[in-house]
């Protein structure tokens, strides 16, 4: 487990009233908000499916923009939430191997900790990168979704918070290197 604050009531033990801890709190905040924001759009996803449902039954049509909406939400909530994923050290590994390894060598659990991190770092890295360009395409082409002179959309608000999930998450995913490599070992309070 990470050394990092996990929650904002975490933050304050690394001295809240120090800039480092200010910034910290600043950034769980962060985090969580992506979080929250992602939970909330899982509501509006379910709500456009079940409109769309609705629609399909009584009017014998779907709803303009439903799917390529969802398809757009779903990416949205997926990368929104990856950065709380993260910080609560919640990714899918083989936790059969990782935790009883960890267990017993934490020095050698925790740098193979900070191995994995900094691997997904790098690949959260180049996929945000790689989303720049597909932001600025979307902006200056106007790329929208859905039936022109029905119902459209621009695409690229949608971009910008997908890039935010990715960005987000590789710094997470530093942050959580750099805890490792500090206290290789050390285990978290009673919230661990």
């Amino acid at each position: 487990m990470s050394t990092y604050p996990t929650d904002s009531t975490d933050a304050p033990r690394l001295g809240h009233r120090t800039r480092g801890g200010q910034i910290a709190r600043a950034w769980v905040r962060l985090v969580d908000g992506l979080c929250a924001l992602g939970t909330v759009l899982i509501g509006v996803l379910m709500f456009i499916i079940s409109a769309d449902v609705v629609a399909r039954n009584l009017l014998g049509s779907s709803l303009p923009l439903v799917s390529e909406l969802g398809a757009l939400t779903l990416v949205m909530i997926v990368y929104l939430q990856l950065a709380a994923t993260v910080r609560h050290d919640r990714l899918a590994r083989t936790d059969l191997f990782f935790t009883p390894f960890k267990l017993k060598r934490p020095r050698a659990g925790a740098l193979l900790g900070a191995a994995f991190d900094a691997v997904a770092a790098a690949a959260l890295g180049m996929l945000a990168w790689s989303t720049v360009d597909i932001i600025e395409k979307d902006f200056t082409r106007g790329e929208y979704i859905g039936v022109t002179g029905i119902a459209t959309l621009p695409t690229w608000p949608f971009r910008v918070l997908i890039f935010t999930g990715i960005a987000v998450a590789a710094i997470q995913c530093v942050i959580q290197v750099i805890a490792a490599l500090r206290a290789p070992g050390e285990k978290k309070g009673a919230d661990a």
